[in-house]
């Protein structure tokens, strides 16, 4: 009896299981597609047929698992949230050390502009005609507003701000600082290798916030 009662189990885990492991495997290469079409610059105006065409499904399993344009675009939130350097930006802002976080959570925004340049330079530039585009930004600017909220509030507690400065305009200056445009100026009309840009803002914000 029992030996019958553990095979029924393994069976039921095993149909549950699969069905699972394909349709992850399928939102990957629905993602990764949407991904080269967004480095190569074909995305935006590409049509959802040409999406599934890319990623080897059909038009009806692709609507299945995003449901439009938009879902296809929310769902690079999804990879993005994977990326090394995000996770580390996120553990960063956390440290008790309120100086030691500034300089580190600026270092890892600059590595997650650099890792995601191609795909991101794509959608901030179509942020103002697609409007899964504009969602996309405009959720990640209040993520990266939200951690670096915690960066300033932990100097502020700390003593550290600039005489006079708010916190709420320490903030501003903050996502100015670290923003993906400042990073592209730099990057491109500077021609800064990553690693001076990340040097060149640690010391902007040093200027600019510290007491």
């Amino acid at each position: 009896m029992t030996d019958t009662v553990s095979r029924l189990l393994v069976m039921a885990t095993r149909h549950v299981t699969r069905p699972r492991r394909t349709a992850t495997r399928t939102r990957e290469r629905i993602t990764g597609a949407v991904h080269e079409m967004l480095e190569d610059g074909s995305f935006h105006e590409a049509t959802v047929e040409e999406v599934a065409m890319r990623a080897g499904v059909s038009r009806a399993t692709l609507y299945q698992h995003f449901g439009s344009r938009v879902g296809l675009v929310d769902a690079m939130c999804e990879t993005f949230d994977a990326n090394p350097a995000l996770i580390a930006i996120r553990e960063a802002t956390g440290d008790p050390d309120p100086l030691r976080a500034l300089h580190t959570s600026i270092t890892h925004t600059v590595r997650f502009w650099a890792s995601e340049e191609p795909v991101l330079s794509q959608l901030y530039g179509a942020a103002a005609v697609d409007p899964a585009a504009k969602e996309l930004v405009e959720r990640q600017r209040q993520d990266r507003r939200g951690e670096f909220e915690r960066v300033i509030r932990g100097l502020d507690k700390a003593g550290r701000l600039r005489e006079g400065l708010t916190v709420r305009r320490a903030i501003a200056l903050l996502l100015m600082v670290t923003s993906f445009e400042t990073f592209v100026e730099l990057r491109r009309a500077g021609g800064l290798a990553e690693r001076d840009v990340a040097e060149a803002l640690r010391a902007s914000a040093e200027r600019l916030l510290l007491g």
